[in-house]
């Protein structure tokens, strides 16, 4: 790890805790929601959002804004911690996640919320969405990069691919280049790979292995926590242990 990547790690550590405390806080005020897939993707969001991403504070429509698509919808609560830390949302409203009426519902919906860039929860169908949008940009005259953030689950979609392995082997037979992230919630490890995919050369894969709760011992490797709200005292655990390691 360079000087500059361990001073970025550095400066994004405490914005991976608290994006992680949101997604603990809104989704056990909801009631619902998915803890696990949405712990696991902290990293990689922090990293997008907060050192990637080419975007105007305040302005979701600026057309040279770089996209960000998150196609496993269910996920989203990363992605609304990551707005209200980047000051897009108010902290207080993650807490109506789910809520009748809210901006944040269950899977993005971007008629309600303008720093969606697409309404996905159908799994398999981000991809297909930000290929049309890098196909524009390049039609646009490259004036921005697309990203999109897939699910180990929902590559086996048939609109992805049926069957996922071998998943590198795969996407280099369709000229990707492909870099695997051997530890998918070490930051220094995405800020390197996502700034060696941001300088182009034709599309990237990057495959990210990382950990369903990561942060949260009790969810981490969980499958029961994909889809199941922390109690009250559950999230107080959570929080702490969060806290105490973030």
């Amino acid at each position: 790890m360079t000087a500059g990547t361990a001073e970025e790690v550095a400066r994004l550590r405490p914005i991976a805790r608290r994006l992680r405390e949101h997604v603990i806080r809104m989704i056990a005020a909801a009631g619902s929601g998915h803890p696990g897939g949405s712990l696991s993707a902290a990293e990689i969001v922090t990293v997008l959002f907060f050192h990637t991403l080419r975007r105007r504070t305040g302005d979701p429509t600026w057309p040279e804004r770089d996209r960000f698509v998150i196609s496993k919808g269910h996920g989203v609560p990363i992605l609304y911690a990551a707005l209200a830390e980047a000051g897009e949302l108010p902290v207080a409203e993650l807490e109506t996640l789910r809520k009748l009426g809210s901006r944040l519902q269950g899977h993005p919906d971007r008629v309600a919320l303008p720093w969606v860039e697409a309404a996905t929860g159908s799994l398999g169908q981000g991809l297909s969405l930000a290929l049309g949008m890098a196909l524009a940009s390049r039609l646009d005259g490259n004036r921005y990069r697309v990203f999109c953030l897939l699910g180990d689950g929902e590559t086996q979609s048939g609109q992805v691919w049926e069957d996922p392995e071998p998943l590198a082997e795969k996407w280099r037979s369709f000229n990707w280049n492909v870099r695997t992230i051997a530890d998918g919630n070490d930051l220094g490890q995405v800020i390197e790979a996502l700034d060696e995919a941001g300088r182009g050369g034709g599309p990237w894969l990057l495959l990210a292995h990382t950990v369903k709760g990561k942060g949260v011992s009790f969810m981490e490797g969980k499958w029961a926590w994909h889809g199941k709200a922390p109690t009250a005292e559950e999230a107080a655990r959570a929080l702490e242990e969060i806290a105490r390691h973030g």
